[in-house]
């Protein structure tokens, strides 16, 4: 039974529906991010709310990927569930996803293996269906990477560092992982940076479970990546943090966006 494509949810919403804007959008956010020059990037923790309030932080991530001297053969892209409560890692068991800017497919040869193999892993489609904060990271893959196949996956109840030791398992030389999360939620900017600060120091200082302890959304995924990273010896580099404050001008109550790669020792 052939597989369908998931649907655009948020567009018009979280970005523009229109794609000549988006795309235009999405190209004026790379053009306007200076993150450093790295080389053997093997993973991003980027935002994921409105592009107004996070595509300037996002681009910072999508810059340095895009800089790398080859595509990837395949990304993983992982996120938080924030509508629907489930047990594990639920797999995206579509065909492609699709946005104003066309379908971008999904690697679903490894998707089928990822969940036969089990425990946390299952195809679950119904967390995707409604759900933002892996799709608005889409659009930006189709302008830099547009034929490789990405694997969608949410993150429910879950044991996040046991998620990153199967993760490591399967994980080949020329996959990256992203990871989507915004930080600390609704304080004041002041209040926001404090916090956000403790988050990103916990992530660059390798030290998972203070990072379980911040106000990330994303803070399961971002435990997975730090576990495996930990085992591959990556090393997290900061490339851009402000919160929604920073950049719309409202601080009363904020949104933290940080984008953080980790770079794998040269061989």
């Amino acid at each position: 039974m052939a597989k369908t494509i998931r649907p655009a949810a948020v567009a018009g919403m979280f970005y523009t529906d229109a794609p000549n804007a988006l795309r235009r959008d999405i190209n004026d956010y790379m053009h306007q991010a200076t993150p450093p020059a790295l080389t053997h990037v093997r993973a991003v923790i980027a935002p994921h709310a409105g592009y107004v309030y996070s595509g300037p932080v996002a681009a910072f991530a999508y810059k340095v990927l895009a800089a790398q001297p080859a595509p990837p053969k395949r990304i993983y892209l992982m996120g938080p569930s924030h509508r629907v409560w489930f047990s594990g890692v639920a797999l995206a068991d579509y065909s492609a996803f699709s946005t104003p800017l066309g379908n971008h497919p999904l690697d679903v040869e490894k998707i089928e293996a990822l969940a036969s193999s089990g425990d946390p892993f299952a195809a679950r489609n119904a967390p995707h269906a409604p759900e933002h904060c892996l799709e608005v990271h889409i659009p930006f893959l189709q302008v830099i990477f547009p034929d490789v196949p990405v694997i969608p996956m949410l993150f429910g109840d879950v044991d996040a560092a046991f998620v990153g030791q199967r993760l490591n398992e399967a994980l080949e030389a020329e996959d990256v992982i992203i990871v989507s999360s915004d930080l600390s939620h609704y304080h004041d900017n002041r209040t926001a940076h404090t916090l956000d600060r403790q988050f990103i120091n916990a992530v660059l200082e390798g030290k998972p479970r203070e990072a379980a302890r911040g106000e990330a959304c994303g803070q399961a995924p971002a435990v997975a990546l730090m576990t495996i990273a930990e085992k591959r010896g990556w090393q997290p580099h900061l490339l851009d943090y402000r919160t929604s404050g920073d950049i719309r001008g409202d601080t009363s109550q904020v949104v933290g966006y940080a984008a953080i790669a980790f770079v794998e020792a040269a061989q």
